[in-house]
């Protein structure tokens, strides 16, 4: 039984890359386009604190993998986590603690939706994001590319988005805007998942969490 857990904020910029035809179904609390669903999910936090441990500019990345509509109770996520090699001892236990659930927040929320833990470690994780939000990417290099640019068309404006408002599905909580993208990469092989795609959906949106 975990006790003394700190008051704790990370805000942030997350996005995500699928094997989903665009828009992605889930982010509707649909199931999948193919009925199952494959992608990368990238965290990078602008601002955090877990007490008195910082955790600004630190990156997560998850590989994830379920069947069937994962918001209905039906199934679980298989999942493979890396965390910011850069972070410290401190930090890195307290990146744990905040993306296992044990911190409380809405990743207590997420971690119900996870089945298998096929692997944590921590690596290298390159995280960039377009300040117009143009394009996003990450990358573990060796093991995850994931790479995309915002979805546009005939009728989007000039410098505006593709965006969804309050979407009953959303990856990172309530209340949150996603804007739309075209995943140009999307590969990965590493704990036992592997594939390579690209033209399929992305997404975009900010968090902003605290706990516990």
């Amino acid at each position: 039984m975990t006790t003394n857990i700190p008051p704790w904020k990370a805000a942030g910029d997350w996005f995500d890359v699928c094997k989903c035809k665009i828009p992605c179904p889930c982010e509707f609390a649909q199931e999948p386009t193919f009925g199952d669903c494959e992608g990368v999910l990238a965290y990078h936090i602008n601002k955090g604190n877990y007490g008195n441990v910082t955790l600004d500019e630190l990156n997560v990345l998850a590989i994830g993998a379920f069947e069937g509509n994962i918001w209905a109770g039906k199934t679980k996520v298989n999942l493979g986590l890396f965390f910011d090699e850069r972070a410290d001892e401190k930090q890195r236990e307290a990146l744990q603690m905040i993306f296992s659930g044990r911190a409380g927040g809405f990743m207590a929320e997420f971690a119900k939706l996870i089945g298998e833990i096929k692997g944590i470690d921590f690596a290298p994780i390159r995280f960039e994001i377009s300040k117009d939000l143009s394009s996003w990417s990450a990358e573990i290099p060796g093991k995850v590319l994931a790479k995309a640019v915002a979805l546009g068309g005939p009728t989007t404006p000039p410098g505006k988005r593709v965006q969804t408002i309050n979407p009953p599905g959303s990856e990172v909580g309530p209340g949150a805007v996603a804007t739309w993208g075209i995943a140009v990469k999307d590969e990965v092989d590493t704990m036992s998942f592997k594939w390579q795609r690209e033209d399929r959906s992305s997404k975009h949106i900010s968090f902003n969490w605290a706990g516990p």
